[in-house]
């Protein structure tokens, strides 16, 4: 099974980079803490600290599983002005032609979409159906609501 890439900027990358260390050397010793300080409880067979302490060990350790093959198979994208094209980084303004709305989004990776502030995947409809395109461009894009019509009034980096 050949690895997915995740594209990423720099900056989450490195972001993902500290979270890992923190939660390897901190994280990792204060649960380990708990655990120790659990058993000296007794009967683990009744104990409800040691239970909490081994889920959190479970949790943790799915965790630094997820970040580490996030950050073994990160593909840094670093921002481009290709000539007014829109990619990832780019911030662009649209006008959605069927509500006269003006929409402002910036191109990301997938491991930075967060749409509700306006940080939209390249993967996404949306987000793909913009890349490579230009100010002043009108484009159609096949979203799981219905096709949906934007003019894209201005890129930015």
């Amino acid at each position: 099974m050949a690895d997915t890439k995740y594209k990423m900027s720099r900056e989450r990358y490195d972001e993902i980079v500290k979270e890992l260390e923190y939660l390897q050397t901190v994280r990792e010793k204060e649960v380990a803490e708990q655990i120790k300080e659990a058993r000296s409880y007794g009967d683990l067979s009744e104990n409800s600290e040691y239970d909490e302490a081994k889920t959190e060990q479970g949790k943790l350790y799915s965790k630094i599983a997820e970040l580490t093959n996030l950050r073994d198979n990160a593909e840094i994208v670093e921002k481009t002005a290709r000539s007014g094209a829109i990619g990832i980084g780019s911030k662009v303004t649209v006008l959605d032609v069927e509500f006269n709305e003006e929409l402002v989004y910036q191109i990301v990776g997938s491991q930075e979409a967060n749409p509700a502030v306006g940080r939209i995947s390249d993967e996404s409809p949306v987000g793909h159906g913009l890349m490579g395109h230009r100010a002043g461009e009108t484009i159609t894009v096949e979203a799981p609501a219905g096709d949906l019509q934007f003019k894209i009034l201005k890129v930015t980096y």
